[in-house]
């Protein structure tokens, strides 16, 4: 509750520019003009916004195939990011990466991962570089519930204990991996974020329809990790409104209509913040739309942005090559 005006207003931003991104992104695969995979990061965006609300400038991140709207939140380009969605010379990866691999060193954004569980050791090795070097910061690593289950999780919260190291593994729990309920995948007692247990790592959860309760525990980690150089698990609760991916055809199969429509209406982040906010007399609803049209209007334009970019040059394949 001690939080600027501008900063409050500036979370609702973060996440309005996630959703606007998002749907514009989904439009031009619907249309058929994005190559590859999409998948869409709608109704999760108060996790982005509240965690990346918190951050220094000297902290790092690193995420997975679901990950747009982390490097929104992180202030990343729109026509740079929609240029890479499409594969164009503009892009942030020049068109080399696509959606599930962007990156963006300006902004100690390492990537987009499409293998699932595959940045938990990065984020480790991001943490150690730190810790080695001895420079300012934390590495944030996010992640989906399914990614709980791999093994390369395990390792490293064992080596991000062993070693005391300023890491902070994000739980984005939106309840069905790929399209598994969590009790059908996941074998646990009270919660994903409890098994840091094992390893004697400070854990939490928090509601992601809170962004003052996702911010100040999110905050809370990262003040552990700069402080004292330790690891933190937090479990964030949320849902994402469409599909695993753009070509998930059974979205609506594995969990009903009415759910999703239940969440978008009772548990929206936007729709509470936005009431929050005119409740608490920080602003109008007339001054957030006028934001949110001039978002709009932005992400429109990297569309246009990236329909009008020209592709990557043939033998610019050889280029960027380790």
């Amino acid at each position: 509750m001690d939080l600027s005006t501008d900063v409050q207003l500036d979370l609702h931003r973060r996440m309005v520019r996630i959703r606007l991104f998002e749907e514009a992104a989904g439009r031009l695969a619907e249309s058929n003009r994005l190559p590859g995979f999409l998948h869409l990061y709608v109704g999760e965006e108060a996790v982005a916004a509240g965690v990346c609300g918190a951050l220094n400038d000297d902290d790092h991140i690193t995420s997975t195939h679901r990950g747009h709207g982390h490097l929104v939140a992180k202030g990343g380009d729109f026509n740079r990011m929609m240029a890479e969605l499409m594969g164009k010379a503009t892009g942030y990866c020049k068109g080399k990466g696509g959606s599930m691999h962007f990156f963006a060193p300006d902004k100690y954004y390492w990537g987009g991962h499409g293998i699932v569980g595959g940045q938990t050791p990065l984020g480790l090795g991001l943490a150690y570089g730190l810790k080695y070097q001895g420079l300012k910061g934390c590495a944030l690593c996010f992640m989906g519930d399914g990614a709980v289950n791999q093994g390369a999780y395990h390792e490293s919260l064992n080596l991000a204990a062993l070693w005391k190291l300023p890491v902070v593994y994000i739980i984005e729990n939106n309840k069905y991996s790929m399209g598994t309920t969590i009790d059908r995948s996941s074998a646990m007692r009270n919660c994903l974020a409890g098994r840091a247990d094992g390893y004697g790592i400070v854990w939490d959860i928090a509601n992601g329809e809170d962004l003052y309760e996702v911010r100040a525990k999110a905050a809370n980690a990262m003040r552990r990790a700069h402080e004292q150089s330790l690891p933190t698990v937090l479990e964030i609760d949320t849902y994402r409104y469409y599909g695993h991916s753009v070509a998930d055809a059974n979205a609506k199969k594995y969990r009903s209509a009415d759910e999703i429509e239940r969440y978008k209406t009772y548990h929206d982040p936007i729709r509470l913040w936005k009431k929050r906010l005119i409740e608490e007399g920080v602003t109008t609803e007339a001054e957030m739309d006028a934001m949110d049209e001039t978002i709009k209007q932005e992400a429109n334009d990297s569309a246009e942005f990236a329909i009008q970019s020209e592709n990557p040059a043939p033998e610019s394949i050889f280029e960027d090559v380790y």
